[in-house]
């Protein structure tokens, strides 16, 4: 993996609106409770610009198949979740971002091996993996497009 596939960005506390779902592949169902909100908003036009997160809420654990996923829209604090959807401040700081095309390709093993090529450009920089949330950046269309790893400085 070259350098430049990878970028760092500091990203600030965002206010999200927040939809999850807790079962064998989640992914779906909280994409399609955001969008049934965000739509008539307008708040999914690409000429918005709109910014979507997601990840595992709780990750897989062994012996279940079930999981949680949540995607959070970043949103203007005057957007107020409805039903049940979330409104809350999704904490941010230094990433290491990595895009990817996902297209054509099954998800189940396309993003876990691009999770793997950013853990193991993380491994071989002076940076280490930080505590706070790892996150897929998603298009207006819900489709992961970039990983963000949180990293902090180590002392190599």
């Amino acid at each position: 993996m070259k350098d430049s596939e990878v970028t760092l960005i500091t990203l600030p506390d965002v206010h999200v609106i927040s939809a999850w779902a807790f079962n064998p592949s989640p992914e779906n169902d909280a994409w399609e409770q955001l969008k049934a909100f965000a739509e008539p908003l307008g708040l999914l036009q690409p000429k918005n610009k709109p910014i979507i997160f997601g990840f595992n809420n709780p990750c897989p654990s062994l012996g279940s198949p079930n999981y949680g996923y949540e995607f959070c829209l970043v949103a203007d604090p005057s957007v107020k979740a409805t039903g049940d959807l979330k409104a809350k401040v999704l904490s941010g700081g230094l990433y290491a971002r990595m895009e990817f095309d996902p297209s054509g390709t099954d998800f189940s093993v396309s993003i876990p091996a691009a999770w793997e090529r950013l853990n193991a450009w993380v491994a071989a920089s002076s940076y280490q993996q930080g505590s706070h949330q790892w996150l897929e950046e998603h298009s207006p269309k819900g489709i992961p497009q970039a990983l963000l790893l949180p990293i902090e400085k180590t002392g190599k």
